[in-house]
């Protein structure tokens, strides 16, 4: 199973690249592989798989690098009007390259056009990488989960953003002339 809506891949920063909705036969093993890679208490094969053919609001996105492999992707559940993106991730070989702020920029952009108004997540508070890129994309800081992860603890930074590129207004927000 596929994200709904099946939208055609959207083409990346440079030639070749492409992020599109997750094909449990052919995407699976790299999600995982990349999440392996990237955290220190990676999601299973099967929460994925759980999350691809049991939930109605799992949305799940490959970042496709030139040669067709897994090169990152971004799960989130789209709940309402709401965004809320529970993993990303690009390979550690492919970082700092602008491909992350891409494949947000992209789901960001999806999650709108299915009627998204705003987009939450939570990140380490140590991680200063990530940090930055979601601050360069908009969002801000609206709490603190003490303790929200583990291994090692930590507390999660709460970021918002309140308005998504092309989405309907936010809650609270409208269209003024």
């Amino acid at each position: 199973m596929t994200s709904p809506g099946e939208p055609v891949g959207v083409p990346g920063p440079e030639p070749g690249w492409v992020v599109e909705p997750m094909r449990l036969d052919r995407d699976l093993e790299g999600i995982v592989a990349v999440d392996k890679a990237s955290f220190t208490n990676p999601w299973t094969r099967e929460m994925y798989e759980w999350e691809a053919r049991n939930s109605d609001v799992a949305r799940i996105f490959v970042l496709r690098s030139p040669d067709g492999c897994v090169a990152g992707y971004c799960a989130g559940w789209l709940i309402f009007d709401e965004l809320h993106i529970n993993n990303l991730a690009v390979t550690p070989e492919w970082r700092r390259r602008g491909l992350g702020a891409f494949l947000v920029r992209t789901v960001l952009g999806l999650a709108a056009g299915e009627g998204a108004a705003r987009a939450t997540l939570e990140v380490r508070a140590s991680n200063l990488s990530a940090r930055r890129l979601y601050e360069a994309l908009g969002f801000v800081q609206a709490g603190v989960r003490r303790g929200y992860y583990t291994n090692p603890p930590e507390d999660a930074l709460i970021l918002w953003l309140e308005r998504l590129p092309g989405g309907p207004p936010g809650l609270g927000e409208t269209d003024v002339a």
